[in-house]
């Protein structure tokens, strides 16, 4: 089991009666060593979060989109330490990680000499985070089988260990995060629409880092005084932090930091000091339109009208107001994509 970590706001707002005035959110958690700080300095995460403390005091599940490496279980993290399950256990899984025939034993745990190997019993991860929160990751790996045994133990609110007939009652609460679009999963039939309605209560947006920019300085020098770094960026260096696409997101960023802390050794960090691909920065990748790949006018207004949709966190009124139509057009539209409006 992961140690839960606290949370504290990085935010150039004021704090007041314990919560941050930006986003509402419990700056700290009670329990935990090692800060995990949200940067919410731009106004794609300042609206996350304002929107994730409206989801964090509940118990209902989240599923959280974004790029890899952009923060989801940071998030995530916040929410289980702003909800009433905070003294609870965080657990967190990579779906993409596990075996798929070891899945069901990680979930739901097993009983001595359910299989080869299993000399002694095992609880599994509901049993776990029983009373707090179950992180998954990368959910859409899921394999199928073990999406209808999840969605039967969200269901019943209880699991069976593999070898075992006996029920044991469970109470998690799900978050979980993606890369991928759910609900295209579901048109592809690489994931149960049963499931995706049942986790799908609340969604949550990631932004990806070069979305927000003014997140990047506060983020370096979060991850500079992590490494104990007792200086800070000369300006051509930060300049290359602020302009760089970051593909790798908040991941790339601050393994980026750690190779300038290293370079340094203690000086100010220089632009030479960070890694090759931020002095020459490579350069973004074509469009579809340039790249060749041509697509009809109906099939680009589909794609604006989602992507418009998905940065408004599904929110259609704000979604019409931004593309210039009325809520009911925008309705209509969506039901022609056979989306639920």
């Amino acid at each position: 089991m992961e140690k839960q970590s606290a949370y504290t706001c990085e935010s150039p707002f004021e704090t007041g009666g314990g919560l941050c005035r930006a986003c509402r959110l419990l700056p700290e958690s009670p329990q935990g060593r090692r800060c995990n700080r949200l940067v919410a300095a731009s106004p794609a995460m300042r609206s996350l979060l304002q929107r994730a403390a409206t989801v964090a005091g509940t118990d209902a599940s989240v599923v959280m989109r974004g790029e890899s490496g952009s923060g989801k279980e940071v998030v995530a993290r916040a929410l289980h330490a702003n909800s009433p399950r905070r003294l609870k256990p965080f657990v967190a899984v990579n779906c993409a990680a596990l075996p798929a025939e070891l899945m069901e034993s990680e979930f739901f745990g097993h009983a001595r000499g359910a299989f080869t190997g299993a000399q002694a019993a095992r609880k599994g991860l509901f049993e776990t985070a029983n009373g707090g929160t179950l992180f998954l990751d990368e959910i859409a790996e899921m394999p199928l089988v073990m999406q209808a045994k999840l969605l039967r133990a969200l269901q019943d609110g209880e699991i069976r260990r593999v070898g075992e007939s006996q029920p044991v009652h469970v109470d998690v609460r799900i978050i979980c995060a993606t890369h991928q679009s759910l609900q295209q999963c579901v048109r592809e039939r690489r994931f149960r629409e049963d499931l995706y309605f049942r986790l799908k209560i609340f969604t949550l947006v990631v932004p990806p880092l070069r979305e927000r920019p003014e997140d990047i300085p506060l983020l370096a020098r979060m991850f500079l005084a992590q490494e104990s770094h007792p200086r800070d960026f000369m300006p051509s260096a930060l300049a290359a932090l602020v302009k760089y696409p970051w593909p790798g997101n908040v991941r790339e960023l601050q393994n980026a930091v750690k190779h300038g802390a290293v370079l340094s050794k203690g000086a100010a960090v220089e632009l030479a000091h960070l890694p090759d691909e931020l002095a020459l920065p490579v350069a973004p990748p074509l469009s579809e339109l340039e790249s060749g790949a041509l697509v009809t006018l109906e099939e680009a207004e589909r794609r604006h009208v989602l992507r418009v949709l998905e940065a408004c966190h599904g929110q259609q009124g704000d979604a019409a107001r931004v593309l210039g139509i009325g809520r009911t057009t925008l309705w209509r539209k969506l039901k022609g994509y056979g989306l639920d409006a």
